[in-house]
């Protein structure tokens, strides 16, 4: 099969970079697709972070210390952008009206302010496609929870529960970054940086929250700062946002919970869904598994736990019978960017990338967060333009 290259510039040369990389290589594992992505430019103000990729990618031409310069280069189609949340606004708006399709990492913006900024921009250029970077849902097991939704398998919806939980931050020790700063971070804390992968699914369903009311901790609040010394930290650790979902046809609670400190999680994303008619759950603690509970009246109520095979979004070389893992969900999420730029609405399969829409619609939740924390009473979140 003959496959359109698309060319890639990498904006952040950090870990999440390098897992592009990682899937790039990987292309090969990849089935029946009709695209592949080509890394040919790389950009990062620390040299040591571009050098790793002229070591490791031979495709790499265009080295850079300046964004702009890259944005200047006619070999790149599209961005990977992976900066501090205080970056996106100028960044992703540079991109986009440089005319570069782009991924971009989550929150698209520091606030709801910075989002509109990327929002504007991208009304002025529709014919670049901008996706934002969500990985968690390409797990097969969640991709069978995406199914019996739109199969409308759940009755009437009793409950929700979405959240995103990793312990990363309980070592006290661990120094300080940009994550626990304000300035480069936001104030939305750990719902701006993990609060996209939790709301993916639900936005993606349909069910926008009507209300939140938050409860926000900071459980540690000095760290490290490399220096010999302590610095203070400026932002949530963990989120719970309890919701109240309208909509128009049923009404129903949903829980989410964004978890920087949540003690032996290394990296655990979760959704469940409980209604009349079925209920079911995934996580990937336990990747290999999805469990569902179908219901009739006067009927027996058991679950049912079931093996999830190796059968993702698109085709790959790995037999069903073998674990599906974190590095495959990225290799989806960046066919589905590839698959969606180079064919548009006759994709290979229909599940796209997380949309700005949905990002903007996080912006909703996470704002009114904030100010339901301020004034610990619950907030009304408005829906319309």
């Amino acid at each position: 099969m003959a496959k359109k290259t698309i060319r890639f510039g990498i904006i952040g040369c950090g870990l999440m970079g390098k897992e592009f990389a990682s899937a790039a290589a990987r292309w090969l594992h990849l089935t029946n697709v009709n695209v592949e992505p080509q890394i040919v430019a790389v950009c990062d103000a620390n040299p040591a972070a571009t050098a790793w990729f002229q070591q490791n990618i031979p495709s790499v031409k265009g080295v850079y210390a300046d964004y702009r310069e890259l944005l200047e280069d006619p070999d790149v189609d599209a961005v990977y952008c992976a900066v501090p949340h205080n970056l996106h606004a100028q960044l992703y708006v540079d991109i986009i009206r440089a005319g570069k399709h782009l991924l971009g990492e989550k929150p698209f913006g520091i606030d709801a302010d910075a989002n509109a900024k990327i929002a504007a921009a991208l009304g002025e250029r529709p014919d670049v496609l901008v996706r934002c970077s969500s990985e968690f849902p390409f797990f097969p097991g969640a991709q069978q929870i995406v199914q019996w939704v739109n199969e409308g398998r759940f009755g009437r919806i009793i409950e929700v529960e979405a959240g995103f939980w990793h312990s990363s931050d309980l070592d006290p020790t661990k120094p300080i970054n940009w994550k626990r700063r304000i300035g480069t971070n936001g104030e939305y804390g750990c719902m701006g940086d993990l609060g996209m992968h939790v709301l993916h699914l639900p936005l993606r369903f349909g069910w926008q929250p009507r209300s939140v009311r938050a409860l926000l901790s900071q459980i540690v609040s000095e760290r490290p700062d490399g220096k010999g010394g302590e610095a203070p930290c400026e932002t949530w650790d963990n989120a719970i946002l309890a919701c109240d979902v309208d909509t128009g046809a049923q009404q129903f609670p949903m829980m989410l919970s964004m978890k920087r400190i949540a003690p032996g999680h290394a990296n655990t994303w979760f959704i469940r869904i409980q209604g009349t008619a079925f209920s079911a759950e995934f996580t990937t603690k336990n990747p290999k598994q999805v469990a569902s509970l179908p219901y009739e009246p006067g009927g027996p109520q058991a679950w049912h736990v079931i093996d999830a095979p190796y059968r993702s979004a698109y085709e790959t070389i790995t037999g069903g019978i073998f674990e599906f893992g974190f590095s495959d969900s990225i290799l989806q999420m960046w066919a589905a960017f590839c698959d969606e730029l180079a064919n548009r609405d006759s994709m290979t399969q229909p599940f796209r990338c997380a949309t700005p829409a949905e990002a903007a619609g996080s912006h909703r939740v996470f704002t009114a967060a904030l100010a339901s924390q301020r004034t610990g009473e619950t907030v009304t979140i408005d829906w319309r333009d």
